[in-house]
């Protein structure tokens, strides 16, 4: 991939639009016309995590591109249209990056990889901390759709997380009255506001100690049957 990358979106490139979390319609009924609008999407992916929402243009994307501007808004209405579907690539690329440890949540063990993991992306992209979801929520507080699409990304991650839990319940590492959606959300804000704070200091740190408290929650709900 070419272009900065974003810490939990490295696997953007392998990421379709059309397989997950995608918001806009597809135009384009052909294979071509899909991959256009697809290398559309990725290119202004990587822009928007560059140089924000505000500081991309669509003529950005179209000399990222080369596709001409009928064909832009052949896929896409308007820029809005075009950022609401940069919030499915981005949704779908956190998740994919955080496999195969995200699905293979069962145990607390298999729960500390997947924490490790997490920090593990972040480590590999020292100069860009942070997540590509989380920096688009400020930028798009006025987009009401953007929003309920960046509302629908985070849903989608959380209830990732939930499976796990709920297997890991299943087996018995975990309490039948653990709340499951409670500990799911600590997960995911401990990774956001870890991610934050991380950002201001330049270091890890706080997004390990983030998690690892979160962790301790989920231990905390062992084994009331």
């Amino acid at each position: 991939m070419t272009g900065p990358s974003s810490p939990l979106g490295r696997s953007v490139r392998r990421v379709r639009t059309t397989d997950a979390l995608a918001t806009t319609p597809l135009s384009g009924s052909t294979a071509r016309g899909r991959a256009t609008r697809e290398r559309i999407v990725a290119a202004a992916s990587r822009l928007v995590y560059a140089r924000g929402v505000e500081g991309t243009t669509l003529d950005d994307v179209r000399a990222a591109t080369g596709v001409s501007k009928s064909q832009l808004y052949h896929y896409f209405t308007d820029k809005a249209d075009l950022v609401r579907a940069v919030v499915a690539w981005q949704g779908a690329a956190v998740l994919a990056a955080q496999q195969p440890e995200l699905e293979a949540i069962d145990s607390l063990a298999a729960l500390q990889r997947w924490r490790d993991k997490v920090v593990a992306l972040q480590e590999e992209h020292r100069g860009g901390l942070g997540c590509p979801l989380g920096m688009l929520v400020a930028q798009l507080a006025h987009d009401d759709l953007a929003r309920r699409a960046l509302g629908s990304a985070f849903a989608a991650w959380h209830e990732g997380l939930r499976r796990g839990l709920a297997v890991m319940q299943e087996r018995g590492e975990l309490g039948g009255s653990a709340d499951l959606d409670a500990l799911a959300w600590g997960l995911l804000a401990a990774i956001q506001g870890g991610l934050v704070l991380a950002q201001a200091a330049r270091s890890l740190h706080p997004v390990e100690v983030a998690l690892d408290v979160a962790l301790a929650q989920v231990r905390s709900a062992r084994g009331d049957w």
